[in-house]
Order: C-alpha cells, then sequence, then structure tokens
C-alpha cells in the first residue's frame, strides 16, 4: 500500500470496529507526553506532524504562539478547525505531499510514524528539510513491548510483541516500533539522537484503563508513579520516544 490509495478518511473514522483513540490517550498519555518533552522544547515555533483532531495541538499551545500542523485527512482537518480556529496553520495534505514555507525550531509527531508507508523517508524529510538549525524532534511511538502487549502475548491474543492487530490495521497501522527499531529508523534518515525515554509504565490494555479511570480506585498520585517508573524502566512503558536533532 502506497500513500496514494490509501483512504486516510477511512482511517480517521475512529467508529470502524471499535473505539480507537480512548480516554486513557486524550487524558493520561497527552499530559504525560507534554511534560516528558517539555525540558527539551526550543522557544520558537512549531511544527506537528500529523494533528488528527486537535486534541494534543491543543496542549500544545500552552507552550508554542506559533504551530503549524500537517494532517492527510480532510475529515481531521475540519474537525480540528473547528476546535483551534485561527489559533494554528493547518495544511491538508501527506507528508509526502506537503511544502512548508520555512524550517521549525521544534517538531513534534506523536502516534504517528507506525502508520507511514516509508517511515525512514519522511524522518530523512524532517533532518534535512524542515528542522531549523539548533532545532529538536520529538518522536513518539507505542511500544512493542509495554507489559500490556506482553501479556495479550501470554494469553494467545496476539502473536508476538510487535504484532499489528486487525483492529490497528483498519486504523493505518503497518508496524510495532520498540526501542531499537525506532533509533534503527531514526539513524537510517540520518538524526542525531539525544534524548531517549519511555512515557507511562502500562501493564492494562487501554479499553481497562479507561474503565478503571471511571473509579475512584486510581489516584492522580498512583498515575504520577506509574509515570515516574516509567522513566526507570522506558522499555516497559506504553510509549517510547526520542530526541532528535538533524545530523549527516
Amino acid at each position: 500500500m502506497n500513500s496514494e490509495s490509501r483512504d486516510y478518511n477511512r482511517e480517521f473514522d475512529s467508529d470502524a470496529g471499535r473505539l480507537y483513540h480512548y480516554g486513557f490517550d486524550l487524558d493520561v498519555m497527552h499530559p504525560y507526553m507534554i511534560r516528558s518533552f517539555e525540558p527539551f522544547f526550543n522557544t520558537g515555533t512549531l511544527l506537528e506532524l500529523g494533528s488528527f483532531k486537535g486534541d494534543f495541538t491543543r496542549r500544545l499551545l500552552d507552550d508554542f504562539r506559533d504551530i503549524t500542523c500537517v494532517e492527510a485527512s480532510s475529515l481531521a482537518c475540519e474537525e480540528a478547525r473547528r476546535r483551534l480556529g485561527d489559533r494554528v496553520r493547518l495544511v491538508n495534505a501527506t507528508f509526502e505531499q506537503a511544502v512548508l514555507p520555512e524550517r521549525y525550531d521544534n517538531i513534534v509527531m506523536t502516534h504517528v510514524l507506525e502508520h507511514l508507508d516509508d517511515p525512514v523517508a519522511l524522518l530523512r524529510r524532517v533532518n534535512t528539510e524542515w528542522l531549523a538549525e539548533g532545532g529538536r524532534f520529538f518522536l513518539a511511538c507505542p511500544n512493542a513491548n509495554a507489559p500490556s502487549r506482553q501479556i495479550a502475548v501470554k494469553m494467545g491474543l496476539i502473536t508476538h510483541n510487535a504484532a499489528v492487530t486487525e483492529a490497528e490495521a483498519r486504523h493505518g497501522h503497518l508496524r510495532t516500533y520498540a526501542l531499537d527499531t525506532l533509533e534503527r529508523d531514526a539513524t537510517a534518515a540520518g538524526l542525531r539522537i539525544v534524548h531517549r525515554s519511555g512515557i507511562f509504565f502500562k501493564a492494562l490494555a487501554n479499553f481497562q484503563w479507561d474503565r478503571l479511570l471511571q473509579t475512584d480506585i486510581v489516584s492522580p498520585d498512583y498515575l504520577d508513579g506509574c509515570y515516574a517508573l516509567g522513566q526507570q524502566y522506558p522499555d516497559l512503558c506504553s510509549s517510547i520516544f526520542l530526541v532528535c536533532e538533524a545530523g549527516c
């Protein structure tokens, strides 16, 4: 499958098969992603690659006033525009087709690289075309080695840690990264990795977390504990991330 034959609006449809963007992602993971990135943010401009409906973009507005977003789905762009108005610039294009007018001090891509037909080609564009001098690239992906996935393997629900489930495939997932394969692709694109870590120790599936978060069983302190433990054991996190700078 290549980008020209993909239906990004269909992949955008979160009702196709099952709920895809869980409350756990929006209410727990997004704030902890911001917390993980903030110590490395540069002042200046920000480019978000894959803004979806603007949920994460809205959180970035606390740190940035000059934000450009590239999103392939026209439906997602319409929804983001409705939510965000003129506070961000929205570019409705695939990453292969996008023509951007400048280089950026910060580039953020969260849970998008696993969807791309040619991830190294996109990372190469980040490295050679879009990162400003001294700019930083923040790259986060779901983690193949999260305990929730390893438990699913032991239960016989998926065949191996990096398996792509049927539901994930319907929403455009082509692969599942671990730290070694994520670093492999970033390095192949010429990026220089300056920091690597994980975000949030996770032993439960998203739908289990969503049910749990509707109770008083889990406190904010417990969530902070899972975040802190994830920094100690990045390979056991819900998401893994790299902070990169332009390389050769």
